[in-house]
């Protein structure tokens, strides 16, 4: 009886050393890790975090479409936050909340260049890739700028406009959206430097903020009709800003005034239909917001690089690189001959 207890134990014993050796050694004899294969483990997905200026404002709702699906494509978590008005320092915060977080990479609409730009550096230094989108940072704050277009081709592009509407002479006034907006300062510097190269007989008479509301802009314009009689064009400069001058000519009455800026189609169709609103100048904002999404993964991923002169961006296109600007494309004129193949 000692004798078969023993060989049942020996036994035992012999088959779980068997059993557990199988598990960690291949057919083959070669030894097996028990590290998760690649198929088998759970790759962390790359979080882009993605910022407007201000999340209501229509011309960041339709940037964010692009966004939403070209983060899909690619397979990356997308985080879209941000101050729900023009508020530099809630951008400062959303991007400390982000740090703590630890996202691979972040891309910030700038409301104040200099507001955010220390904050930025904060997240270079902490490993995280940044990029900026549709207005810029200082240089140093982000690695790569994607510029909807060149603000001296939208500067000019706009004031040729008026120049076409105005025949070249007359009064103008511009509605921005606030006085320290990065990218509407930098489009009125361009817009100043063509009045003087080209149109002598054109006057800028006033330049007044709408904050990025419809109504201060419409309030805006109507003093601005007031205060200058022979005014010709209101250019107005931020999405929101342009039905409301629009809306403000209107119901005045004065047919001899014309709106042009820089809108969204949708927003200003029935103006321009109307032949209250001349013309807008805009590019894709569905395209930008997938361009942000597309080249801060293009950056983490390492496929953009300093140096490189061109982003490969799949099915979305091939983009310019210039120096560290990656470029959408030229300004587009929406007026009545084509506004209606545009839908966003």
């Amino acid at each position: 009886m000692i004798l078969i207890g023993a060989l049942i134990v020996a036994g035992s014993n012999w088959y779980l050393v068997r059993s557990i050796r199988t598990q960690f050694v291949a057919p083959s004899g070669a030894a097996v890790s028990n590290a998760p294969t690649a198929s088998t483990r759970n790759v962390a997905k790359p979080v882009i975090a993605l910022m407007p200026k201000a999340k209501g404002d229509p011309y960041f709702i339709s940037a964010r479409q692009g966004a939403d699906s070209e983060a899909a494509k690619l397979g990356i978590e997308l985080l879209w936050d941000g101050p729900t008005d023009l508020d530099p320092a809630k951008q400062n915060e959303v991007v400390e909340a982000w740090i703590t977080r630890g996202v691979t990479a972040i891309a910030v609409s700038v409301e104040n260049k200099q507001a955010i730009s220390t904050v930025l550096r904060k997240a270079r230094q902490r490993g995280i890739k940044v990029v900026t989108w549709d207005a810029d940072a200082e240089r140093d704050a982000r690695d790569f700028f994607v510029n909807q277009a060149t603000p001296q081709g939208i500067g000019y592009t706009l004031t040729d406009e008026a120049a076409r509407i105005m025949g070249g002479k007359g009064e103008f006034v511009i509605i921005t959206a606030s006085l320290s907006a990065a990218n509407q300062n930098e489009w009125i510097r361009y817009i100043k430097e063509r009045l003087t190269q080209k149109y002598p007989d054109m006057k800028l008479v006033g330049i007044q903020p709408s904050e990025g509301d419809r109504d201060r802009a419409f309030a805006e314009t109507q003093t601005a009709l007031k205060v200058h009689p022979n005014l010709k064009v209101v250019m107005a400069i931020a999405a929101p800003a342009v039905p409301g001058a629009a809306e403000a000519v209107k119901q005045s009455g004065r047919r001899d005034v014309k709106v042009t800026g820089l809108s969204l189609p949708n927003m200003c169709r029935p103006y321009i239909k109307d032949g209250i609103i001349e013309s807008i100048v805009l590019w894709d904002t569905v395209k930008l917001g997938a361009l942000a999404v597309a080249t801060a993964d293009a950056l983490a991923t390492g496929r953009l690089k300093p140096g490189d002169t061109t982003l490969d961006a799949g099915p979305l296109g091939t983009f310019a690189v210039a120096g560290d600007e990656v470029l959408l494309g030229k300004p587009f004129v929406f007026d009545k001959s084509n506004i209606d193949k545009f839908n966003f």
